[in-house]
């Protein structure tokens, strides 16, 4: 590919996911509280805020990727962003999670973070799916190790989305569900298949 066609490509990008935040009120304040002279830089913060309004939780790496941006642009505007009070992050280990200022509480936050991960997500959608499934079955199902289910049960259990008194269960399953089906397409298929069937699920206690 050109040079000429990957701009274009990352310019579509950005329109894309600008105009996928332009309902929220946080892009118009991206645009309004900058000073830069060159509209590029209000149309790249644009893109970045559309881009966490519809996909909040994602670290960095994810923001600068998905959007097509150098490594100094994305640290340069998410500053930007994050000092107009405009987004707000949450460490979770060694990555920084990007969310819309004020929008979630920090439980939303946490479950945003491990959502965010293929894994613990499956093991959610899963268990809200099936409250009976046992730590083989998840095993099985998400073709990884037992092990690997153990560890992040203990982590979901830390942070206040696992029970593991009996079996495994989700503690706070209406807002997983709410989070889930909210932001069903960045989350993938089998998140997009739970929104489908969310009537049921959101009776669900555990």
């Amino acid at each position: 590919m050109t040079n000429r066609g990957v701009d274009e490509e990352k310019r579509a990008t950005l329109r894309r996911f600008a105009a996928l935040g332009a309902a929220t009120p946080f892009v118009g304040m991206a645009s309004a509280e900058t000073d830069d002279a060159d509209d590029s830089g209000n149309d790249t913060r644009d893109a970045i805020v559309g881009y966490i309004a519809s996909t909040p939780g994602a670290h960095f790496s994810k923001i600068r990727d998905d959007l097509q941006l150098g490594t100094g642009e994305t640290q340069y505007h998410l500053r930007r962003l994050v000092e107009d009070g405009v987004v707000e992050f949450r460490r979770d280990g060694d990555y920084k999670r990007f969310f819309p200022a004020g929008r979630f509480t920090d439980f939303e936050q946490t479950t945003l973070g491990y959502l965010r991960r293929a894994t613990p997500r499956g093991m959610l959608v899963a268990l809200l799916q099936n409250p009976d499934a046992t730590g083989s079955a998840l095993a099985s199902e998400l073709d990884v190790s037992r092990a690997t289910v153990s560890n992040y049960a203990r982590k979901l259990e830390d942070a206040g989305l696992l029970s593991r008194e009996d079996g495994y269960a989700v503690t706070r399953p209406e807002t997983v569900i709410t989070l889930l089906v909210r932001y069903a397409d960045s989350f993938g298929p089998a998140a997009v298949a739970l929104a489908d069937d969310a009537a049921s699920l959101i009776r669900y206690d555990p």
